[in-house]
């Protein structure tokens, strides 16, 4: 039995009718995103088309206007003749319905759409000649690009703009903190940033053990803990979950790492696990820990999440682990730079802020100031053009311990670690101090030259 693909031909007839009789439905419809392609049936397509001439050529639509275009183009008998456009005015109700018809015409159109990526996705299944990665990766393009088209928005008047920035500024006036986005419990940080803004990619970078995951997952834990509604999703391409949770709870807990390791615990290290693990089983941390994950896989699951528990950021260690489309393998800057852009698109799709760590190129070693710079930026210069904000961390005493072999650093000692926002395309720039302890992969806000602060 032959299904017929989904359409919606009586809301078709109703809307081209409607744009004949009343004289600002073209407008209406045009602006809400009507396309002919939307279109299910072959002949409605031309007539629309036609109708979009005129409008944009500025001259009035209706019966005559459009029956005499269509006779100039050579197509009105294959439409039906002058006798079908009368028929479809009768289907006219009111102009208050164009732009429902528009949205069930669309609907059913991306329906049509989804069915055909479908079909091409379980052809080329059948073919069995494309690499297994290829495969699944034209799969999850295929969906992902009908799924964006349904997205895409028009023209924001600029009426509209203020009232809503307005709204904003309205709100926030009575925030007295000034943190207007996600709080990382770091006050200086937060001072600087506002917040973790939605919608904003935000890279971590530094050169390897120089601690970024741990300042990663000391930022991940506190809004997990704040936010306490909406999910943290991880995505950790590197280390196991397990690892990832023993890092955190080192940190939560103020037990030293290796403790927890080997669980040699005292009384009070239990204690004080016990404490840390009870928090943290009230927050919703979810951790994805596939290595070489895709972009189309992590924008697959961060839907669902958000659909599922709401989503309040999402963390990525790191940039250069991810996989690329694999269409471009020879050139792997190009698949960063395409990795990067897809980063910045899934913050402003899900609107929430993405935290992605980054390595830095061994230019930093080069040179005798240690200090990284945005051009050390590991693959990609479009990293540095798509993030909003661009973290950069150092701590000098990595390199001071490197070049004295023989010195047996203690693991409990706070550590100067300085983070640059070196970009901060929202706000001001500048170097935060903090204190970094090894043991327990945690940071503490330092005041000034003075790191042992807390937070």
């Amino acid at each position: 039995m032959v299904k017929t693909l989904p359409n919606a031909i009586d809301a078709e007839q109703s809307l081209l009718g409607t744009i004949m009789v009343y004289p600002n439905s073209a407008q209406i419809a045009i602006e809400a995103g009507m396309r002919a392609e939307y279109l299910f049936l072959e002949n409605h397509k031309k007539i629309f088309y036609a109708i979009n001439d005129l409008y944009n050529e500025q001259k009035p639509v209706d019966i005559t206007t459009l029956g005499t275009r269509l006779n100039d183009l050579g197509i009105l008998g294959s439409i039906g003749g002058v006798e079908y456009l009368m028929t479809l005015c009768d289907t006219s109700v009111s102009s208050f319905n164009t732009k429902a018809y528009v949205e069930l015409i669309q609907n059913k159109a991306y329906m049509r759409n989804m069915i055909e990526a479908c079909q091409k996705v379980v052809e080329e299944g059948f073919d069995g000649q494309t690499d297994i990665d290829d495969y699944l990766d034209m799969a999850e393009k295929s969906v992902l690009n009908v799924t964006r088209s349904r997205r895409t928005t028009d023209f924001k008047s600029s009426a509209t703009v203020v009232n809503n920035v307005l709204e904003r500024i309205i709100k926030m006036s009575g925030n007295k903190s000034g943190i207007t986005g996600l709080k990382t419990g770091f006050e200086h940080l937060d001072n600087y940033t506002h917040g973790f803004q939605r919608g904003d990619l935000i890279i971590l970078a530094a050169r390897p053990s120089m601690g970024k995951t741990a300042v990663a997952l000391n930022f991940a834990s506190k809004i997990a803990q704040y936010q306490s509604n909406e999910a943290v999703a991880i995505f950790s391409l590197e280390m196991a979950a397990e690892q990832l949770l023993e890092r955190i709870l080192s940190s939560k807990s103020s037990v030293p790492i290796e403790k927890i390791k080997t669980g040699k615990l005292s009384d009070s290290d239990w204690q004080k696990l016990n404490e840390a693990a009870a928090t943290l089983r009230n927050t919703k941390m979810y951790i994805d820990d596939i290595p070489g994950i895709r972009v189309t896989e992590i924008f697959s699951k961060c839907r669902k999440l958000q659909s599922e528990q709401g989503l309040a950021a999402i963390f990525i260690d790191y940039i250069q682990l991810i996989s690329g489309s694999g269409n471009n393998k020879e050139n792997r800057q190009q698949e960063v730079s395409e990795i990067s852009r897809n980063l910045k698109a899934l913050a402003r799709e899900l609107n929430v802020p993405v935290i992605a760590l980054s390595q830095l190129s061994r230019n930093v070693e080069s040179r005798t100031d240690k200090r990284p710079m945005m051009s050390d930026l590991r693959e990609s210069g479009a990293i540095e053009q798509d993030a909003d904000i661009i973290m950069l961390l150092f701590r000098s005493q990595y390199y001071d311990r490197k070049e004295d072999q023989n010195e047996k650093p203690d693991p409990n000692a706070m550590q100067p670690l300085e983070i640059d926002i070196a970009k901060h395309r929202n706000g001001k720039t500048g170097v935060i101090r903090f204190a970094f302890q090894g043991s327990t992969n945690s940071i503490f806000t330092a005041e000034a030259d003075d790191y042992m602060g807390g937070e």
